[in-house]
């Protein structure tokens, strides 16, 4: 079973994550590579929120592949391209993880960056899952 790290000795996390997980000794982990907000079709959503909705509906598929779900994800990589609405952007895409996350608490680290590789794309995320 993995474990959240919460040092009493610490401040709180900002947000709904956890500081840290413990993943124990021969747990079968998954990396996924950067998922996109592409839909099945090559579509991509114009609206961050969408886009994230998306990114989240694919992450649980590939999770699906490996007979995990989002409650298996121990630490999650989130990259925003920055833009003028970034707080709105941000808020939207902290909503679309705690909604698809459903209380689940994992590692998160957040990042904005100028651009991703297609112009259409306003964000993506990377996670690492692991079962015992």
């Amino acid at each position: 079973m993995n474990r959240e790290l919460r040092p009493g000795s610490m401040a709180p996390p900002a947000a709904a994550y956890a500081h840290g997980v413990e993943v124990p000794a021969g747990s079968r982990l998954v990396f996924t590579s950067g998922v996109v907000p592409n839909a099945a079709d090559g579509s991509t959503p114009d609206a961050i929120g969408d886009q994230a909705a998306l990114v989240w509906d694919n992450i649980a598929k590939v999770l699906a592949e490996a007979n995990m779900g989002v409650g298996d994800i121990v630490s999650i990589t989130t990259y925003v391209v920055a833009t003028e609405k970034l707080a709105d952007d941000l808020r939207d895409v902290m909503a679309a993880r705690d909604a698809a996350l459903r209380g689940h608490l994992a590692a998160s680290t957040l990042v904005t960056v100028p651009a991703l590789a297609r112009p259409e794309w306003k964000m993506e995320i990377a996670v690492i899952a692991a079962r015992s």
